[in-house]
């Protein structure tokens, strides 16, 4: 990254909520960067419960990887750097990392933990003990124009399936804010709208019998390969409990029944 990188959307976050987000902002057209440092503490969970369509839990370590796969399909690039200020300009923002690098954005999305120091000053937040938290509108708008706040950095639950409903309701507004054509994301069988005589919306695709079966044999296809093996990182933990990278015992290691 350098001077030169200029960026519809810059989303500082990789964790549930920021590739959510970015995921719909990318679909819709906007070329989106997702900056992360470390790993969403979505990690450290034992087994991912309460996650609409997986009525068994899933395994959280395949679940983030899968967010990340998904939104690279659609379109965003995913790196890895800690970002260090967020500087409003006149045509939007100067994000700069920690490896002196500074990404021109548009817009920005602020997608990590509850630490908002990086953020510009002039941000409504709140303290509680050791977190910060910036205000948001409730569809992720801040105090700064053009910057929006998702996920654990905005006091939502601390619940995987509400980071990614408030994730992709912050995409939305700022798709909506940006004057992004946009309608609801949806790919109908031929003739859904034009049959009626309306133009597909933006957003919407269209698809005939045999480009349906392709996308459901592609999907079938990809979930078997991710779900045919035991995911092979190991289990973490809280950081303070076991060694110095946060890591249990091999006794936790997942193995086949």
């Amino acid at each position: 990254m350098n001077g030169s990188d200029t960026r519809d959307v810059l989303v500082v976050g990789g964790g549930v909520a920021g590739l959510t987000a970015a995921t719909f902002t990318a679909r819709a057209g906007l070329d989106t960067l997702v900056l992360n440092d470390g790993e969403s503490i979505l990690r450290r969970n034992a087994h991912l419960e309460n996650v609409p369509g997986f009525p068994a839990g899933v395994n959280p370590r395949l679940f983030a990887d899968l967010l990340a796969e998904q939104a690279e399909r659609n379109g965003v690039t995913i790196a890895q750097s800690w970002v260090v200020r967020v500087a409003p300009t006149e045509s939007g923002f100067d994000v700069t990392t920690a490896a002196d690098g500074t990404v021109r954005a548009r817009y920005v999305v602020a997608a990590s933990w509850s630490d908002a120091s990086y953020l510009p000053g002039d941000v409504t937040t709140r303290a509680a003990g050791s977190k910060t938290f910036v205000d948001e509108d409730g569809v992720g708008r801040t105090s700064v124009a053009g910057l929006y706040a998702t996920g654990r950095l905005t006091e939502r639950y601390h619940q995987a399936v509400v980071a990614a409903g408030h994730g992709a309701a912050v995409g939305i507004t700022l798709l909506h804010d940006s004057g992004t054509p946009f309608y609801n994301d949806w790919v109908t069988p031929v003739g859904y709208f034009t049959d009626r005589g309306r133009e597909v919306p933006p957003g919407c695709e269209e698809i005939d019998a045999a480009e349906q079966a392709h996308r459901e044999a592609e999907s079938r296809a990809v979930m078997r390969e991710r779900f045919a093996e035991a995911h092979p990182q190991r289990q973490r933990t809280h950081p303070s409990l076991v060694d110095d990278r946060g890591r249990v015992d091999t006794s936790w290691d997942v193995t086949e029944d």
